[in-house]
């Protein structure tokens, strides 16, 4: 039998993009072929972990759209708006990315349709927030991947999606006024692009459908809404999290090199702010921890280094966080969920995005404490650090989330749902 060719098209994050590998290391080891379709400026992301990669053609203008490159001036432009509530985030934030998202999926459109017929893929993998027509239209099955929190996908009883709220605030319906006025103008276009290609429109404040075939959701149950809908289980699939192998991270020696070992990223595009890990690393130097940080490729910006602290551009995450104490971080679902299956309390600072209704969530469900980015005093950031390392109680829960996280195995549960789908 011909091993199935399954394709994977995540978004230009590495969340996304470490998450899929996950999933395509667990398909691969149940015989399917899996490879990857990436933006400029992945390429050989994927390579080194043994996957065969297509890029974007240059000739598609997606492919400065999409690219890393492209989101680290993005973000770099709208450092300031970080600071915001997120319904101010709402017109200073969401509605230019919105745009750019939009702008996206259009420029490359063209390009990813020849990429597809060239593979002929068996399945097509999404992980993004907004669809493709060419993968709707490859005539193929193709699966969703909610990789960012499970309020993607609405329903009354789950907070409205990028608010930071909890499901029966008062204050609801006016953020869900605002986010469907923010995002008319990228909606009204990205509409108009789908019917050219042949999609139906989607409704107001939605840009991905989902996967009549299949849907998969990182969400683990502990911090899962209580729906008032329930997803089919014929169609949705929680993951309980989804985490890939990676390499052994040995942490060096530090020329002060006592106490619990504190982890601290922001993603690749939150290494950006040099300001608030400059701020970070500046209260770390007296605090009786060893810190492990993340800084992109920014190592430059960082002149003077505390002897408990080391400076990374990039770090095997699965594998330090397993080590770590405390996981200081931005509230990406990859991280939340990688915190999570291993028993890590987190100590989350939100900047945008879904990092606002993980932020909330951490503290709602005593996983983790919610702190502002900008507008912590040196000793509030000392006193959350003591008290989420000094909490036995908290340690010995989140041992036993870890456990039902680990028995799950939601990477191998998301592939044999996809062959599943494709009567494997």
């Amino acid at each position: 039998m011909t091993k199935p060719v399954i394709a994977f098209f995540p978004e230009a994050s590495f969340g996304s993009a470490l998450n899929c590998v996950g999933i395509a290391q667990q398909l691969q080891r149940q015989g399917a072929v899996p490879v990857f379709l990436c933006h400029q400026g992945f390429t050989g992301v994927f390579d080194e972990y043994g996957f065969k990669e297509y890029q974007l053609p240059a000739a598609s203008k997606a492919a400065g759209q999409g690219s890393e490159e492209t989101w680290q001036a993005f973000i770099t432009a709208h450092l300031e708006h970080f600071n915001q509530d997120p319904l101010t985030q709402l017109e200073t934030y969401v509605r230019p990315t919105w745009d750019t998202i939009v702008d996206t999926a259009i420029h490359a459109e063209k390009g990813l349709e020849s990429l597809i017929k060239r593979i002929r893929p068996d399945a097509i993998v999404l992980d993004n927030v907004i669809m493709f027509p060419a993968i709707a239209n490859a005539g193929v099955p193709w699966v969703r991947v909610v990789s960012c929190a499970e309020t993607e996908i609405p329903d009354p009883g789950v907070p409205p999606y990028l608010s930071g709220m909890a499901a029966d605030d008062p204050e609801r319906g006016r953020f869900e006024a605002a986010y469907l006025e923010a995002t008319a103008p990228a909606h009204r276009r990205y509409n108009t692009f789908r019917r050219r290609r042949g999609l139906s429109a989607l409704p107001p404040g939605q840009f991905l459908e989902t996967s009549p075939h299949l849907n998969l959701l990182l969400a683990p149950e502990v911090v899962r809404h209580q729906r008032h809908h329930p997803l089919p289980e014929d169609l949705f699939v929680f993951l309980e999290g989804c985490v890939r192998e990676e390499a052994q991270f040995d942490p060096p020696p530090l020329p002060v090199n006592d106490g619990p070992i504190i982890y601290l990223s922001f993603g690749s595009l939150g290494a950006i702010d040099t300001d608030l890990i400059g701020r970070m690393i500046d209260v770390f130097a007296a605090f009786p921890a060893r810190f492990f940080v993340n800084v992109g490729g920014f190592l430059e910006s960082y002149q003077k280094v505390p002897d408990n602290v080391y400076l990374g551009s990039w770090f095997p995450q699965p594998s330090i966080v397993t080590q770590a104490d405390l996981f200081i971080h931005h509230g990406g679902n990859n991280s939340f969920c990688e915190a999570l299956y291993y028993g890590v309390p987190s100590l989350v600072m939100p900047y945008c995005w879904d990092g606002h209704d993980n932020g909330l969530r951490a503290t709602q469900t005593g996983t983790g404490i919610h702190m502002q980015r900008n507008t912590w005093s040196p000793q509030e950031l000392c006193d959350a650090m003591t008290k989420l390392l000094g909490d036995r109680a908290l340690h010995e829960r989140m041992g036993r989330i870890s456990a039902h996280m680990t028995a799950a195995n939601g990477a191998s549960k998301a592939a044999s749902s996809i062959l599943r789908t494709l009567g494997q």
